[in-house]
Parts: structure tokens; C-alpha cells; sequence
């Protein structure tokens, strides 16, 4: 064997030998070399300077195309994956055809919801388009078969999305699943002050925590967000107030249980709120999201205070899932009936007018028919205006898959009857011909109305005046339906306006830091506008950053710099072993 293949390179230095031309010696042969001029069809060849080709390897110029499914939290996830994509130049399109990347943002709860996540990874590889993953499924099992090969994005990853997208155009399968954590503290997940793209620019989804402290024995949901993480008070302030300069009118606390809030940081759900009330403008509304009935017990007095504060939506998701106490130990519910009907009666009594709204589950193994009567009767004492209706399926890995089922076509009775008594009662005819004070926040599905809600978060449709939208307006109630009110505005009613500051366009990037935008990184100054017009060279330069600004604390991407150095020495190799042409 070669002398010189027995020497260990300790540097890639090394690589150039005693016998390799010097620098000098380079720089002279290189005045010896005259490249010879080819001819070509210049319209064929040459490619327009503001439009690199669709199929480029460049990151940071691709179309990508973002699918969430599930719960609110899941949804605010999806906005700030789509607000750095959008920052670091990659153009957010709604044509799934037309983009190079499917991200798929999905929800574990149920299987239909996994089986259209299933069914969309199979339709992205058949269309030939690159794949990010993100959301529950994944994180809960991320070993499952139709996920190999794929790059996935864990749910307290996601100020990371940006590498896994760049890594996955490269080629590269990638996967983030790990926790944060601060000394060893898990934290509640990604920073709150990142760049996001409201779906609807009038509402800011906030999570407040994520996890649970409960171990429910048919949720897959645990699997992925685990124990219960909350973010500190003064984030929370921080990020509603953020959102109020941004144009936001309504602001949505979410998370897999809001009344579990701050239980792991010493302080609680309440404490929270007063601190938030105080930031919220006129014009404006808070909507408290779904809480468990055993943690908010302990606060009744003071929750029902909150609820009753006028930009706070009188309005309350409680899940009670079964009436039958044998049912809800089989569920590790941690509660009985009687609890969540304390609940109940107590706000309906301190907060008049109160919407609650709560979910069930039909067909949990186990359930008798006399468990399932319990459940018809609690709905008939009540008359939840809102009522979520869910059979059981079970989920794979958790306890309740491995327990006696109850037969398909007693879930799917069950199911049925339960429909047909919530279907029974119009929850809001006696309110035709009451005079309602609404926000309108948003258009709805057929596009005939604007959709606004009256202090109780009861859903009232308005006519599609472009001067509603985003104000506080009342109105005369003329028709009900089941689930909804129809409302034409008071001429002579006062108008409140959130905000001074004009909403944000459709697509336009949130939370632009002024870090962000005056980085030396990207070699310009950001200004937060729609992610179609961002300009390419924006678009390249913030390609070439060695780290996001937002990520500068975790630590960026690295494997640029080693790129771009290897790069460096190759070339500087192939002219200094070019031959001249005498």
C-alpha cells in the first residue's frame, strides 16, 4: 500500500500535499486560462431572475401547503409553522397541487382523523411531492409502518419546522421528537413571540399550556403532549397584548385542559385571567377554552367572577363524556356526575345566560344500557347547547382498546338516539326579538353571512357588510335556527372598534420581531407582509443565515457553514490542479 495511505489526515488541510501548487503558483496559472465562449439558445436556457424553478434545491423558495386537522391547539401549532415557513421566504399556498411540500398537521383523538391523515400521506407520495409530518400522530407513534422514511416535526419542535422542511427538499428523512426543557423542567413547548400566520387575522389562538395531569384510559392525546406544561404568566400578557396591536379582536386560551393551568408553576387559571382582562381593549373578547370538571371546582367563585367580566364570553366547555359514575372510573375520569353537575348548577346560577358546552362518548367498553339512559336523561335536564357527540373507537396503545367492546351496532344505536334527543329542542327560540350586542369575526361557510357571537358565545349571522367585520355592533335576534341566530344591526346602535391599528391581511406574517427584522443576517430589513409577496432576494438571503433569529438561544443549523467551508476547499482544488492551455 501507498506510503500516503498509511497517514491519518488530522485536518482537512491536510488533504494538500508538498507537492500541490502554492497560492502564488495558482494565481499565475490562472492568467494561462482562456474558457472557451459556448453558444446556446439563450430563451431556452435562461431562467427568470425573480422566479428560481419550482423543483430548485435552494431551500427557502418552494410552495408549501399546510393540512391541520383537530383542536385549536393543534391549529395554533399549524399558524406558527406557517408564519416561519412564510418568514424564511418559503411562498404558503392553499393549492395543494401546486406546492413541493405537504405538511400535514394531524390529530389523534379519533381514527377517522388519523385515517384522513393516513390517506393524505398516501395521495402527497403518489403526487410526488415532498412530506412533513407534524401533530399528534406522529409524536404518539412515530414507529408506525406508513410513517417510515418520513420527516416528522415534534409537537414542542415546531420553531424547528424550518430546518425539517429545508432538510426534507434536500432529500433528507428528519426527524425532531424531543422535549423541551429548562434545568431539567419540561417546558410548556416552542417560544410564543414566533412568527405565526393567523388563519383568521381577527382571532389570535393562544395555548397556555400543554398536557394534562390526568391519564384517561381511551386518550392517545397524552401519548403525544404528555404531563402538563405551563408557560409563565408574563409570556402569556405579552403574546395577547402582541396580538391586540396586530389588529386581533378576539383571543381564544386553549390547551388539552386550561383548568390544569399552572398547577406545575405555582400559581392557577384564574390568577391568569385577571392578568389578561386587564389587557384586553374595548371592542374586544376573551373565550376560555375547554377545562375538566375537577380542577375548576376549586376556583367556582372566582371563575364565575371572570365569566361575568364583559369582555370575557360568558361561555364554558366542560366534557362530561358519560353520565354513569361506573362508566367514568372505567374512564379514570377522576370526577363523578355529581361533581360536574355542582359545576354546572353553580355557573348557570352566578352567571346568567351561560352557555356550557360539553362532549360525550357513546359506546365506551363496558357501557350498559342503563349507563347509557343515565347519560340521555343528564342531556334532557340540561339542554346543552352545545353538545359534542363522539362513539367510541379505540385507540391503539392506550387501556381502553384493550378492554371488552361493545358491539359496532350498539355504539353506532347509541349514537344515533343521542343525536335525535340533541336534535329535539331549539336552544334559541325564546331569544327572537331580543336585542344582542355582537363581534363579528368572520365569514361564514356558504359565504351569504358574516358570523359574529353575542356575549354568550352563541353563534349569530349577520349581513356581509364589509364595515362589520372586526367590530362590536348590536343587533335585533329575527330568526333562530338550531344552531344559530340571524341579527340585523341597529341603525342608530355605537360601533366599537377593537383595535386602532388595522388587521393584518390575509397571510401577512405575525410577530415579526424587530430582532427578526433588522437581523445582519438576512442582509435586508423585514417588513411583516403576505407571504406571496415576500421578494426572492429577501428569500435568498434569509437562506444563507446560519441560524433564525428566533432559534438563536436552542441553536440553528449548522451543516451550512460545513457546506459552504468543504465547498470553499474543493474548488480552491480544482484550480490548483487545472491544466493550462498553452
Amino acid at each position: 500500500m501507498p506510503a500516503a495511505c498509511e497517514s491519518v489526515l488530522e485536518d482537512i488541510e491536510d488533504i494538500v500535499s508538498a507537492e500541490d501548487l502554492k497560492p502564488h503558483d495558482r494565481q499565475f496559472v490562472r492568467r494561462n486560462v482562456f474558457p472557451k465562449v459556448r453558444k446556446r439558445n439563450s430563451q431556452k436556457n435562461v431562467q427568470a431572475d425573480d422566479e428560481p424553478p419550482s423543483d430548485s434545491i435552494i431551500p427557502g423558495v418552494q410552495k408549501i401547503w399546510i393540512r391541520t386537522w383537530g383542536c385549536s391547539h393543534n391549529n395554533s401549532d399549524g399558524e406558527y409553522m406557517a408564519g416561519q415557513l412564510a418568514a424564511y421566504g418559503y411562498k404558503i399556498t392553499d393549492n395543494s397541487a401546486e406546492a413541493d411540500l405537504w405538511l400535514l398537521n394531524s390529530c389523534t383523538v379519533k381514527n377517522p382523523a388519523e385515517d384522513h391523515f393516513r390517506n393524505s400521506i398516501k395521495k402527497a407520495q403518489e403526487g410526488k411531492k415532498k412530506v412533513v409530518l407534524a401533530g399528534c400522530v406522529p409524536q404518539a407513534q412515530p414507529r408506525q409502518e406508513y410513517l417510515k422514511g418520513l420527516s416528522i416535526i415534534g409537537v414542542q419542535q415546531i420553531d424547528r419546522v424550518v430546518e425539517v422542511v429545508e432538510e426534507t427538499i434536500k432529500g433528507h428523512s428528519v426527524r425532531l421528537l424531543g422535549q423541551k426543557k429548562d434545568n431539567g423542567k419540561r417546558l410548556g413547548g416552542a417560544r410564543l413571540d414566533l412568527p405565526k400566520i393567523r388563519k383568521n387575522p381577527l382571532i389570535e389562538i393562544i395555548s397556555i399550556n400543554t398536557g394534562c395531569l390526568n391519564a384517561c384510559t381511551y386518550c392517545k392525546t397524552k401519548h403525544a403532549r404528555g404531563d402538563l406544561a405551563s408557560y409563565p404568566i408574563e409570556e402569556l400578557v405579552d403574546r395577547a397584548k402582541q396580538s391586540f396591536q396586530e389588529g386581533v379582536c378576539e383571543i381564544w386560551l386553549t390547551s388539552e385542559d386550561t383548568g390544569a393551568y399552572g398547577r406545575d408553576i405555582g400559581t392557577d387559571l384564574p390568577t391568569l385571567l385577571w392578568k389578561l382582562v386587564e389587557v384586553i381593549p374595548e371592542g374586544a373578547m376573551l373565550r376560555l377554552g375547554m377545562t375538566n370538571p375537577p380542577y375548576i371546582l376549586e376556583h367556582l367563585e372566582e371563575m364565575a367572577k371572570i365569566l361575568n367580566h364583559p369582555r370575557v364570553y360568558a361561555f364554558l366547555h366542560i366534557p362530561v363524556q358519560s353520565a354513569s359514575d361506573s362508566v367514568l372510573m372505567d374512564m379514570k375520569r377522576e370526577y363523578c356526575v355529581a361533581d360536574f353537575k355542582q359545576v354546572v348548577d353553580f355557573l348557570k346560577e352566578k352567571v346568567p345566560g351561560i352557555t356550557i358546552a360539553t362532549d360525550i362518548i357513546c359506546g365506551f367498553p363496558g357501557e350498559t344500557d342503563e349507563d347509557f339512559q343515565e347519560t340521555m336523561k343528564l342531556v334532557e335536564l340540561y339542554r346543552f347547547p352545545s353538545l359534542f357527540i363522539n362513539q367510541f373507537y379505540p385507540r391503539p396503545g392506550t387501556p381502553a382498546a384493550k378492554m371488552p367492546q361493545v358491539p359496532a351496532a350498539v355504539k353506532k344505536q347509541r349514537t344515533k338516539d343521542l343525536s335525535q334527543l340533541f336534535h329535539s329542542y331549539n336552544p334559541y327560540d325564546h331569544k327572537v326579538g331580543e336585542r344582542q350586542r355582537v363581534l363579528v369575526t368572520e365569514e361564514s361557510f356558504d359565504s351569504n353571512y358574516y358570523v359574529a357571537h353575542n356575549p354568550f358565545y352563541e353563534q349569530v349571522l349577520v349581513p356581509k357588510d364589509p364595515l362589520l367585520m372586526g367590530k362590536m355592533v348590536e343587533v335585533n335576534i329575527y330568526e333562530a335556527g338550531k344552531h344559530f341566530m340571524k341579527g340585523e344591526p341597529v341603525s342608530d346602535a355605537r360601533v366599537h372598534t377593537a383595535s386602532i391599528r388595522r388587521p393584518l391581511a390575509k397571510g401577512e406574517v405575525s410577530g415579526l420581531t424587530e430582532e427578526f427584522r433588522r437581523s445582519p443576517q438576512n442582509g435586508t430589513n423585514w417588513k411583516a407582509q403576505p407571504s406571496a409577496e415576500i421578494p426572492v432576494k429577501t428569500q435568498l438571503s434569509s437562506w444563507m443565515a446560519l441560524q433564525l433569529p428566533w432559534q438563536q438561544e436552542g441553536g440553528g443549523l449548522k451543516i451550512l457553514s460545513v457546506s459552504l467551508a468543504l465547498l470553499a476547499v474543493l474548488v480552491m482544488l480544482y484550480y490548483g490542479g487545472m491544466k493550462t492551455e498553452q
